[in-house]
């Protein structure tokens, strides 16, 4: 295991403490039934604050091919509302940036294909960057070239001397994801054509502070990202940020757009600067900003405790939706195990049969839902608790409700 004290970024010693979540295993590390007789291994989930450029970062991380492991279970094409917003992307993508059979798309951190299907549609040349052999084998199944590696300056060369430099790459979710931050926004600049474009996508690090999305942080998240932060690491790496904008996945995230800096095509659109200013007004330049997180979670967790330890004395039987990160982060924090949340159903294969990591709490198919008629079913994935509800809207007819934790305590009939 590595530990670092040091901005990932900029080297400055790290002395401020955003939160401490004590420790948990990798929340995709689902156990199997033969590994529930042996121990699990965990590691501090402590999130700090560099008060040099800003950049929110977890302190203690193993190698990354602990997170980021052969069988990784998440794969992307599960969810119905993602799958819309990858084909509303590439279409407005295409779009702005007049892609033709003559472009090159490239998509880093690919998962099992679920964006560049919808480019294959459109007939433009494409491949994907996915480290995961899970994922990767499943785009090949859609017929979408894929290499099987992690990203940064070393592949972005490699890539770009065998003729794939690329006129738009899409990053999206997945600058959190990376250790090395200054390495892999570096092979953007190497990558990209002359008039290239890379938009990068990830949950707005304001937005998870004033709704208190703390269940956003986990091990494969090494960073929470500001445009303040991003704008900084960008520039430093040969990048130019000339747009920004914010959209409404994963509870608030923003989209970036950025070019080579030594081209600048793309003129500087006004949403940054007036964007690093709300940011500015907000405190996100000052230590205080980031003082009163850690309350603001015990509130959370000691308010679902009290819920769900409610619902126990009252007889209510409680099954949990969404096999997802957001839900071990979650139920590690707040101690949550088999005698208060039954079991958790996910859609994915890949996870049914296996149980959470920490809590271990057996993860079903949907229709355990419709078989054990819980009374109340918590869906971890709060933001995309419509997707779920309008799925599972047949609770209604034994009078079930819906619950989600953050950023509190809320029920709500189908």
């Amino acid at each position: 295991m590595m530990t670092t004290s040091n901005c990932r970024h900029c080297g400055h010693n790290l002395s401020l403490t955003f939160v401490d979540l004590g420790t948990a295993p990798p929340s995709n590390s689902y156990v199997t039934a033969e590994q529930l007789a042996e121990p699990e291994t965990y590691f501090p989930l402590r999130v700090l604050v560099c008060d040099e450029c800003w950049l929110v970062q977890t302190q203690d991380f193993a190698e990354r091919d602990v997170f980021f492991s052969a069988d990784y279970a998440y794969f992307s094409s599960t969810s119905k509302s993602w799958l819309a917003h990858a084909q509303s992307y590439v279409e407005t993508m295409a779009e702005r940036f007049d892609l033709t059979t003559s472009s090159c798309f490239v998509e880093v951190a690919s998962n099992d294909g679920y964006l560049l299907q919808y480019v294959q549609e459109l007939k433009v040349p494409c491949y994907g960057i996915e480290p995961t052999h899970s994922t990767a084998v499943a785009s090949r199944e859609k017929g979408i070239e894929t290499h099987e590696e992690f990203f940064g300056r070393d592949l972005a060369k490699r890539l770009r001397n065998a003729g794939k430099s690329a006129d738009l790459i899409a990053a999206n979710n997945v600058l959190a994801h990376v250790p090395d931050i200054n390495d892999f926004l570096a092979g953007f600049s190497i990558l990209l054509k002359d008039t290239g474009v890379v938009t990068f996508e990830f949950p707005h690090l304001m937005r998870l502070v004033s709704e208190c999305q703390f269940d956003t942080i986990y091990h494969e998240h090494y960073s929470y990202l500001s445009l303040l932060a991003v704008d900084r690491i960008a520039t430093a790496n040969g990048l130019h940020v000339f747009d920004v904008e914010e959209i409404g996945t994963h509870g608030g995230s923003l989209r970036v757009y950025a070019q080579r800096a030594d081209q600048q095509p793309y003129p500087l659109s006004d949403n940054v600067s007036m964007l690093l200013q709300r940011e500015r007004d907000a405190g996100m330049a000052t230590r205080e900003y980031y003082a009163a997180f850690q309350t603001s979670v015990y509130d959370i967790r000691n308010g679902a405790m009290r819920y769900l330890m409610d619902a126990k004395d009252r007889g209510l039987s409680v099954a949990a939706y969404g096999a997802a990160a957001k839900g071990n982060t979650f139920m590690n924090f707040c101690g949550i195990r088999s005698d208060l949340i039954e079991y958790v159903c996910d859609m994915a294969p890949a996870k049914q049969g296996k149980y959470m990591p920490g809590s271990r709490l057996p993860i079903e198919r949907p229709n355990k839902i419709e078989e054990t008629k819980p009374d109340r079913i918590l869906i971890f994935p709060w933001n995309i608790k419509n997707e779920v509800a309008a799925q599972l809207s047949y609770v209604g007819d034994w009078d079930a409700k819906f619950v989600i934790a953050i950023p509190q305590i809320e029920e709500f009939s189908p």
